[in-house]
């Protein structure tokens, strides 16, 4: 019986009916096989790893305590839950990108009420290793899993997906969920046991803001002295530590004196930074520089600029040398774009 044969002109009428009717059964296999994804806390970062993991074709499942911030994931086929329990009634797979550790606590220990056994719970906030510690145990007494997997790279890296994503917890767990990962960032990595990912993200934090201290000294003795603040700029630039880039983080807002609105608000700077501090005593490291780096943003945080950009903490430096900067911004992106820096 020749029910299937293809002649010259194509295939037979039998033919294609199987071969869409094979189609329809990938295509609803491939939307079985996409877990339904749970995401709570959709503020600027969120939001973008939120849309993102849509993007990628998963199911969402959605919470936050404002409900406008998540219309544009319902515009898009996202669900909307009441809560944290509600929604993880309806998911395997649940992504949290909150403040710090008491919202993360908060939410987790919901979350641990309403979760199937063998359920996972990826954070994405930045949070202290003692706190991801206990909430890793507290969900395997459930048969439940919890990985910290804090990210970097910023809300434009959040947006466009640049962005690491460091894990600590089960390996197991990571390589199963490792697709939604994918969706939100470029360079996911897992790091270790749980903890790990919070302890490479604020080592990397806290670097960054002991910099930042460093810069706001030596830029404003350099431009006390005489040196013009962009000629300066181009100058430290090309030398050996500024083929690395160090010196482009003054661009964007210490130069142009543009702290408004924040890109990293002042306030999640300072949790950042105190979280390094207390890992430090906890692991009996003194932290000279940090603490510094602390100092500087608890004394911004008390001029009332918790919702400025977290370089504002620079101008204490400024204002203690009696100068302001005001470039142009064409101008100094005229600098970055000289030699091909994005």
């Amino acid at each position: 019986m020749r029910c299937g044969f293809t002649s010259r002109w194509g295939l037979s009428p039998a033919t294609k009916a199987s071969s869409s009717a094979w189609t329809r059964h990938r295509t609803a296999q491939r939307k079985r096989e996409m877990s339904k994804i749970g995401f709570i806390g959709l503020g600027t970062m969120g939001g973008s790893f939120a849309r993102n993991v849509q993007k990628a074709g998963h199911d969402l499942v959605v919470h936050d305590l404002h409900r406008q911030f998540a219309q544009p994931h319902l515009d898009a086929g996202a669900t909307w839950a009441d809560s944290p329990r509600a929604l993880a009634a309806n998911c395997d797979v649940v992504l949290t990108s909150l403040p710090g550790p008491p919202e993360v606590t908060a939410v987790a220990t919901e979350l641990s009420t309403g979760l199937k056994p063998g359920s996972a719970v990826f954070d994405l906030s930045t949070n202290a290793p003692a706190v991801v510690r206990q909430l890793h145990a507290d969900f395997a007494k459930r048969g439940l899993h919890f990985l910290d997997a804090p990210v970097s790279g910023g809300p434009k890296g959040a947006l466009s997906g640049r962005c690491a994503i460091w894990v600590g917890g089960d390996r197991a767990v990571f390589d199963q969920h490792r697709k939604v990962l994918d969706a939100m960032g470029d360079q996911v990595r897992y790091i270790g046991p749980i903890g790990a990912g919070s302890i490479a993200k604020l080592v990397h934090n806290a670097a960054g803001y002991a910099i930042q201290c460093a810069l706001a000294e030596v830029f404003s003795v350099g431009a006390k002295a005489g040196v013009e603040p962009l000629a300066l700029f181009e100058a430290v630039r090309q030398g050996a530590r500024g083929r690395v880039r160090t010196f482009d983080m003054l661009a964007d807002q210490f130069l142009v004196n543009h702290y408004d609105p924040p890109s990293f608000a002042l306030r999640l700077a300072h949790k950042d930074v105190s979280l390094a501090v207390q890992l430090g005593q906890e692991v009996g490291v003194p932290m000279r520089m940090i603490n510094l780096a602390l100092q500087e943003l608890t004394e911004a945080r008390g001029r009332g600029w918790d919702h400025r950009d977290s370089r504002s903490a620079m101008l204490l430096q400024l204002e203690r040398a009696g100068i302001e900067f005001h470039e142009s911004p064409q101008a100094v992106r005229a600098v970055l774009d000289s030699d091909g820096a994005a």
